[in-house]
């Protein structure tokens, strides 16, 4: 039997989805699962995606040019335009969603051995783009004490070595909820000018902003436009997360130039996800103001439940759809498994995603998880009142 690679065995399973066999089990044995562990909202994907399929008339799916489709290309300039960015169609590539548009960035900055700085937690799939290319995750450590903000600049700066090439920013946060204030991003910004990094924005949930705070991009700072890499798709803004069609811009254009080549490597994005994702542009900016309403309620039955149970620790959550908590257990994993396994109420238990796995430090979060407010209201308040009644009954209790 040959060897399989370094690479792929220094790569971890994904702890949102390691636990699904469990899931399964549980929903074999007749248990109702109130599935929290994974960022697929229930919104309805709008009708303008479908119609652009449907309106779809050529006999040959063709190729398209490399870069991705210029109406789309288009499309994505003009929702930057209106938060105040200043990005060219010519400096955005489309992606097959924004994992690709991660890796082959990471690519392109980075070489075999580098290092990049992510505040932790962090999205846990950056771990996986880094192994992939032979690069390693380093955790800046955030506490759910502090709400998961940013810590002072002496000590980001200590995380820096020779081989960093870039900070990654995950903003609205995933997997905690946090919305970075200006002068948060302003520090990065300037970090990252004294010390030569580019700046990964990894800007998914833009939209998912709460209680009227003002969202600022990394894109809005000028002083910064050669090195800072934004990170966009349709997966979580339109809720179109099987369309796989996600992006890169940035004013550097020798930069662009680079990561195109990687994009003609491999042909081209999707025709025909393309051909929706134009047509997903034109929704009626209307959309955006229910979803954020029905959000808002989400996030407020989750929080305020948690808030109620006693040991819990966590701040509310300001954007994305996303909290993250600090549970009064031995550790999260085994406390999930155990109401998979073990536990039900009244026929019903929850899943929710291990946050251990979200950090690259090793020994914390092992009481912390993530809940994803995906679901309605009614199931959100149900999927509540079991995680309680699940905590008080838990024999690992602290």
């Amino acid at each position: 039997m040959k060897k399989f690679s370094k690479r792929v065995l220094n790569m971890h399973y994904s702890p949102i989805r390691k636990l699904v066999p469990y899931i399964d089990e549980a929903k074999k044995s007749g248990v109702k699962v109130y599935q929290l562990h994974i960022g697929q909202p229930d919104v309805e994907t709008p009708d303008t995606f479908f119609e652009g399929l449907n309106n779809y008339k050529e006999k040959i799916v063709k190729y398209t040019n490399s870069a991705g489709i210029i109406e789309l290309r288009e499309s994505f300039s003009k929702s930057y335009a209106k938060v105040g960015i200043d990005i060219l169609p010519e400096d955005i590539l489309i992606t097959q969603g924004g994992s690709e548009a991660i890796q082959i960035t990471l690519q392109t900055i980075c070489n075999p051995g580098d290092e990049v700085l992510v505040p932790e937690p962090f999205y846990t799939n950056y771990n996986g783009f880094a192994s992939a290319v032979n690069v390693t995750v380093d955790g800046i450590t955030t506490k759910a004490e502090e709400g998961f903000h940013l810590p002072k600049k002496e000590d980001l700066v200590k995380k820096i070595k020779p081989n960093t090439k870039s900070i990654i920013l995950s903003n609205p946060g995933n997997p905690t909820g946090v919305v970075y204030t200006k002068d948060e991003l302003k520090m990065l910004v300037d970090i990252c000018i004294e010390h030569n990094l580019f700046i990964l924005a990894d800007e998914v949930y833009r939209e998912f902003v709460y209680d009227g705070l003002e969202y600022i991009s990394l894109g809005n700072f000028k002083e910064a436009e050669d090195r800072v890499i934004i990170i966009d798709s349709v997966s979580k803004r339109y809720s179109a997360c099987g369309a796989r069609i996600g992006s890169i811009a940035s004013k550097n254009k020798d930069l662009i130039q680079e990561i195109l080549k990687l994009c003609q490597g491999r042909l081209c994005v999707p025709t025909i996800e393309q051909i929706g994702a134009i047509e997903l542009y034109k929704t009626p900016t209307d959309y955006f103001k229910e979803v954020n309403e029905e959000y808002t309620k989400r996030r407020d039955i989750v929080y305020g439940a948690l808030q109620k149970m006693g040991g819990v620790i966590c701040k509310e959550p300001k954007g994305a759809f996303y909290v993250s908590v600090k549970f009064p257990v031995d550790n999260a994993e085994k406390f999930i498994i155990w109401c998979l396994e073990e536990f039900d109420y009244n026929g019903e238990t929850l899943m929710m995603a291990p946050l251990e796995g979200f950090y690259s430090t090793p020994g914390i979060g092992e009481d912390e998880a993530r809940i994803a407010y995906i679901l309605n209201t009614e199931e959100l308040q149900k999927a509540m009142t079991v995680l309680d009644k699940a905590l008080q009954a838990y024999p690992g209790r602290k």
